[in-house]
């Protein structure tokens, strides 16, 4: 099994170490910088362009974000990276300048997000950029048709399923996606601990990050049942390694 120790050494800044949307706003380059500069690695989402190039947006609308109307699908590139994040200089940048800026400093986790029909050829364009970067990163998705694509599309690049949920439903879907060459798991620490993660975890000696920690007791959650957590509004030290 490749060796995903990295993946674990390090709290993971969720989109980037940004203030909750004040000054330094979620997945932007200023939030990316601050992550590397502090030595956490980075969780970024990605949607795919009109003219299919990675674009950082968590939404699949640009309303929250940009003042917008639409959807990131509906414009280019050049279109998107035009517009301003929170007021902020800040513009939607490419997943290819997340990577030039980082550099290798710090670990990337690339979250691609699924629209059905709308998402055609994302896998095979993020897993060309990747495999490009010097870098350490990893590919993760909640959305299974993707996740599919993972093995094809983006080979030996460390993938992993977002997930949540105890409910019985959700947790058989989540051993489903075993079949499909997953090297981690990302998993809400709310619904810690469950099946499928003590498994992944313990028999397949899989990592297992956690998402979205807020406070200590998801901090404890984490710890307890997990290897390292995905965090947001708050500044952790670098001892919560693994």
């Amino acid at each position: 099994m490749t060796d995903l120790s990295w993946l674990t050494a390090r709290p993971v800044a969720h989109r980037g170490f940004h203030d909750m949307n004040k000054t330094r706003w979620e997945n932007t380059l200023s939030a990316f910088s601050a992550a590397a500069e502090r030595g956490y690695a980075i969780e970024c989402d990605v949607h795919l362009s009109s003219d299919s190039v990675p674009i950082i947006i968590h939404d699949d609308d640009l309303k929250r974000l940009t003042g917008q109307d639409g959807f990131v699908w509906q414009r280019s590139a050049s279109e998107l990276t035009a517009l301003k994040v929170g007021g902020t200089s800040d513009h939607l940048p490419t997943l290819q300048e997340a990577l030039d800026l980082v550099d290798g400093r710090v670990p990337m986790v690339v979250e691609l997000k699924g629209i059905p029909g709308r998402d055609e050829g994302l896998v095979a364009h993020v897993g060309k950029i990747l495999k490009r970067y010097k870098g350490k990163a990893a590919i993760m998705s909640f959305d299974h048709w993707l996740i599919r694509d993972f093995p094809k599309h983006a080979p030996g690049i460390p993938a992993g399923l977002t997930a949540y949920g105890k409910d019985l439903k959700l947790i058989e879907a989540h051993f489903s996606m075993l079949a499909h060459e997953l090297s981690f798991t990302s998993y809400a620490a709310g619904d810690l601990p469950n099946p499928f993660v003590s498994f992944v975890r313990e028999k397949l000696k899989m990592p297992v990050i956690t998402w979205t920690v807020h406070d200590q007791p998801a901090i404890d959650l984490t710890f307890r049942y997990a290897d390292q957590m995905t965090f947001e509004g708050f500044e952790p030290d670098l001892v919560h390694v693994a």
